[in-house]
């Protein structure tokens, strides 16, 4: 089997357990000791097909983990940089959030995972913990926590 065909090969079976990156791909392939140009030509081929695409996987993840994780943008972006996706696909996939709707998002993770309203200071730095781990901006996270705070006392 001509190494082009074998790259293409192991790319695609790997693809089939879920949707990766080019260079996730990239790494499989030369852990397999593909060669680079029949690893070049394989992430072609795949992207030239649609079956990879790391525009449309940072979209898809970070509608992901914002539904289904209650994520930050902060660690949207370091998680998707770390998987090998450009900047630029990065910034179309989260840049159009506003403040305000990151706020919300803030303040909804808070109503479903502390539901009352912090009582005292290491309370509030617990909560406060909890939205800069899930990757919101540290001031953002002061926002919410004072929103919630408010929210919860008027």
């Amino acid at each position: 089997m001509a190494s082009d065909e074998r790259a293409l090969e192991l790319a695609v079976g790997h693809l089939g357990k879920r949707d990766r990156t080019a260079a996730e791909i990239r790494r499989h392939l030369a852990g397999k000791d593909i060669g680079a140009p029949a690893v070049d030509a394989a992430v072609a081929e795949l992207e030239r097909m649609g079956y990879l695409d790391d525009a449309r996987y940072a979209r898809t993840f970070a509608e992901d983990r914002r539904a289904l994780d209650a994520w930050g943008l902060e660690r949207i972006e370091r998680r998707l940089l770390e998987l090998g996706i450009d900047r630029e696909h990065i910034a179309a996939a989260i840049g159009d959030r506003d403040g305000e709707a990151e706020l919300e998002a803030a303040l909804e993770l808070l109503r479903r995972r502390v539901r009352e309203v912090p009582a005292s200071e290491r309370e509030r730095e617990r909560a406060l913990g909890m939205l800069v781990r899930k990757g919101y901006d540290l001031e953002l996270a002061y926002d919410a926590v004072r929103a919630f705070e408010r929210a919860g006392t008027a």
